[in-house]
């Protein structure tokens, strides 16, 4: 069976990223590993600290920037992380200064938001109903 273990996420500076994603997101940094100028640095969820893993990738590919500032321009997130209320996880990183580009807004069957993650790109929270 096929299963998905690991995502990534094209970050502008990997030192960055790693606070954000671990200070204000919560996330637990997995693995650290020098890779010449870049790093394999992953982090999960301390929900599921064994479960999919979230790489943080050097944007440095020639498409990765274009792509990433054209989903920005249009308000398009990467990708989504599940959360269990997006209210209260909006509220929480709010006061932790992070900046939201779409409050929690209500789509029937499930609420998002969108935050920007600092590092070149909108990231959707979602909670399904």
């Amino acid at each position: 069976m096929i299963r998905i273990n690991l995502a990534s996420v094209w970050v502008d500076d990997q030192a960055k990223a790693l606070a954000f994603y671990t200070e204000k997101l919560g996330f637990l940094k997995k693995t650290d590993v020098p890779m010449g100028e870049a790093r394999w640095l992953t982090v999960v969820s301390p929900a599921v600290p064994d479960g999919v893993e979230l790489l943080l990738e050097p944007d440095g590919h020639p498409a990765a920037k274009p792509l990433k500032e054209a989903l920005v321009a249009d308000g398009i997130p990467f990708t989504q992380f599940a959360v269990d209320d997006v209210y209260a996880e909006h509220e929480r990183l709010t006061g932790l200064g992070v900046v939201f580009t779409q409050e929690p807004t209500d789509f029937g069957p499930v609420v998002t938001a969108v935050l920007d993650d600092t590092c070149g790109n909108l990231i959707q929270l979602a909670t399904m109903k």
